[in-house]
């Protein structure tokens, strides 16, 4: 498998990687870069960590920037950028206030419209509470933020993030990729998807192979151990024993939005 290191995608996407690969960021954040074809301005997505080397490739990819739009506040993609808008005279559009710079937010069913380029925002809370995809029918493919990465599978950060509401995005994104035959899908973090719709299938089957296994493990607890503050770390230990225990805290967090989602 070779190295992921970003590239030019479809006619409108550009992915400049960030230098911060750790074992939660993969190979680092993807900032995409949007842009009509002719198109004048950008759209830049995620702008990621405040590294100079990192914002300086991404203006060299964006020229004029119309927008900095954010699929939502966690540090890897929302740092810099308040940093990056300010230094292209732009704003910042996010769905959480405490993220925008300017009075323009971001909401489902808005249509983001720069020089021929059109946006479409996608609600999809779960991996966070302001979790946001945006589907770019000029490409026919969707960027996920966190919600789908290129490698492997996301962490439901709870309890900001919740799984019935991780499900129910997923769905959606299962029913726009079905309805709109989507070619792709550009993720947060990892390479490029080509078919979005065996992806999400595997996204959704292992969400609820997860549920089950989780549900089994607590079969085999006694009272105590299920009343136990420690059973999310508990059940880690049993459902992730064939994970490196380095993931196990990223673990324990979908562990506890697994153990919220029985309990309702």
């Amino acid at each position: 498998m070779s190295a992921w290191t970003g590239g030019s995608f479809g006619e409108r996407g550009q992915c400049v990687l960030a230098p911060n690969a750790n074992m939660m960021t993969l190979d680092g954040t993807n900032t995409w870069v949007l842009r009509e074809p002719g198109g004048n301005r950008s759209i830049v997505v995620d702008p990621g960590p405040s590294i100079l080397s990192h914002l300086d490739a991404v203006e060299e990819a964006s020229g004029p920037v119309a927008a900095v739009l954010l699929t939502h506040h966690h540090h890897d993609h929302s740092e810099a950028a308040r940093e990056f808008a300010e230094r292209m005279g732009c704003g910042v559009r996010a769905l959480d206030p405490a993220y925008r710079l300017g009075s323009e937010g971001l909401h489902d069913g808005d249509v983001v419209s720069v020089d021929g380029l059109e946006v479409h925002v996608l609600g999809t809370p779960g991996h966070t509470a302001d979790s946001l995809c945006f589907y770019l029918p000029g490409d026919g493919v969707v960027l996920t933020g966190d919600t789908v990465l290129g490698r492997g599978t996301t962490v439901v950060a709870h309890p900001d993030g919740q799984l019935g509401a991780y499900l129910d995005s997923l769905d959606r994104l299962h029913r726009l990729a079905a309805e709109r035959e989507l070619a792709a899908i550009w993720p947060g973090h990892g390479p490029v998807i080509d078919n979005a719709l065996a992806a999400l299938d595997y996204y959704i089957s292992h969400r609820h192979d997860r549920l089950a296994q989780v549900e089994a493990a607590l079969a085999t607890l006694t009272p105590e151990q299920r009343s136990s503050d420690d059973l999310p770390r508990t059940v880690v230990e049993i459902v992730y024993s064939d994970v490196d225990p380095v993931l196990w805290g990223a673990a324990e967090l979908s562990v506890r939005a697994q153990l919220a989602y029985l309990a309702r």
